[in-house]
């Protein structure tokens, strides 16, 4: 296998994905030339042909195409992708074709890794140890699974020694990864339509864990057997690293952080949620044990500003309160209605879901159910296919969905028209959550509340 740094050209297959233009900004922000693919043109896919990026959006093999030479330039490309013409061409005229994750592996290969991987939690955390890499001035690039609101990006460039890396456990891609300081978040079942059972899922975690140094540093929330030496973590209750005394003052987090030798009272810091103190509580005992003392980590906590579509909270002068997750696992449903109903348990909740994957739908129906039913009135959209076709899952819909769901209140509805049924509701807190397109509502809903003022 060459080096990387031997390639001048990186063409993206799915250049649009979170993960994949993370690596796009990094090769543009090492001086080579990027070009790529994406079916539709997004947000991010705008953001990239702005930055210098030249993107496509057809399926043809251009002129621009048959000019790269096969010896200076690496294709790149997505597990997501099937199959493509421009694939195809390279294929066929023997170009190196790489999977994102294992280009992402060589990367971490040549630099001190940190890695956080975990079913739920791993996107925020990730982006907090970024974060704090920047506010203590270490030489890192991170690449993330969201956008960090600190940079705008899902991408950072602040150096090469050190790589901050979203370890994703879909398609075993972890594996692929070379990690001298990890996390383990949480290892609930997900993605059983690669894994097919649990049994299978805990041993991806152990196999990552195994990939760590024995001199290094793996951090794992308390409770997580995963069959490897760690320090565990944990809020509310003892474990080598711990938060407690966890109160809201205002719009703000307060907790005190408890290490094997000493306190720190008083963080301050503005993401809400129970489970992010959790998220926040492994990213300073990391970066503590990495060397970053504690008068750094705290300010670095305190101008931390999330993840967008992480929690995001907006409240409005009416009372009213709009809060959009990409929660789309029954755990991560459970953690973000869990912390509204801890901070507003009075307030009247609806709840806009939009299921992800007929195959996550159909494996996790009763947990979902059980979730949704915390809500006092609930919109369910119809699922979001991804990848999928409805016709391999026949019978699984929302409105089979809906039927195991245990509340009065509750109908199904397009993405189309679920605008028109919010604004004929009476709430006080809503809350929009799902991982697919549920995000082209928020725009609208932020200026309608913003218009009721």
């Amino acid at each position: 296998m060459k080096a990387l740094s031997t390639y001048q050209n990186f063409y993206f297959v799915g250049i649009g994905g979170i993960g994949m233009s993370a690596l796009a900004r990094y090769f543009q922000a090492s001086g080579k030339t990027v070009l790529g693919y994406d079916k539709t043109l997004t947000k991010l896919t705008s953001a990239l042909i702005l930055e210098g990026m030249d993107v496509v959006f057809e399926d043809v093999v251009t002129e621009k195409i048959k000019t790269l030479n096969k010896e200076n330039t690496l294709v790149i490309y997505t597990p997501a992708i099937k199959k493509l013409e421009i694939l195809q061409y390279f294929d066929d005229n023997a170009f190196t074709v790489l999977k994102r994750a294992k280009v992402l592996g060589m990367i971490t290969e040549n630099t001190n890794c940190i890695a956080i991987a975990g079913t739920h939690g791993k996107t925020t955390t990730s982006s907090l140890v970024a974060h704090l890499c920047e506010e203590a001035n270490l030489p890192f690039s991170c690449f993330l699974g969201g956008i960090a609101e600190n940079f705008k990006s899902n991408f950072h460039f602040n150096g090469n020694d050190i790589s901050v890396v979203e370890a994703d456990e879909y398609d075993r891609s972890f594996l692929t990864l070379s990690p001298d300081w990890a996390v383990i978040t949480s290892t609930d079942a997900d993605h059983l339509d690669i894994y097919g059972d649990n049994d299978t899922i805990q041993k991806g975690f152990q196999d990552f864990a195994d990939l760590l140094p024995k001199n290094q540093q793996l951090f794992v929330r308390k409770g997580i057997q995963i069959g490897h030496e760690a320090k565990t973590y944990a809020v509310n209750e003892e474990a080598d690293y711990y938060s407690d005394n966890i109160r809201e003052i205002g719009d703000q987090i307060y907790f005190d952080f408890h290490s094997p030798t000493t306190e720190i009272h008083d963080f301050v810091w503005e993401i809400p949620g129970i489970h992010n103190v959790e998220n926040a509580t492994a990213a300073i005992a990391l970066l503590n044990n990495f060397g970053v003392d504690y008068a750094t980590l705290k300010k670095g906590i305190a101008s931390f500003k999330g993840i967008k579509r992480r929690y995001t909270k907006h409240n409005y002068e009416s009372g009213k309160i709009y809060i959009d997750d990409y929660a789309h696992h029954p755990t991560e449903l459970n953690a973000v209605i869990g912390s509204i109903k801890t901070f507003y348990p009075h307030k009247k909740l609806l709840v806009v879901f939009q299921p992800h994957l007929f195959s996550r739908t159909k494996d996790f129906a009763e947990g979902f159910a059980e979730s949704l039913e915390k809500a006092d009135e609930l919109i369910l959209l119809d699922i979001y296919p991804a990848r999928e076709l409805q016709e391999n899952f026949a019978g699984v819909t929302s409105d089979w969905l809906l039927e195991k769901i245990k509340l009065d209140k509750k109908e199904v509805s397009t993405l189309e028209n679920a605008f028109n049924m919010i604004k004929e509701k009476e709430f006080e807190v809503l809350l929009t959550v799902g991982a697919g397109n549920i995000d082209t509502l928020y725009d609208g809903i932020v200026d309608w509340l913003a218009d009721k003022e």
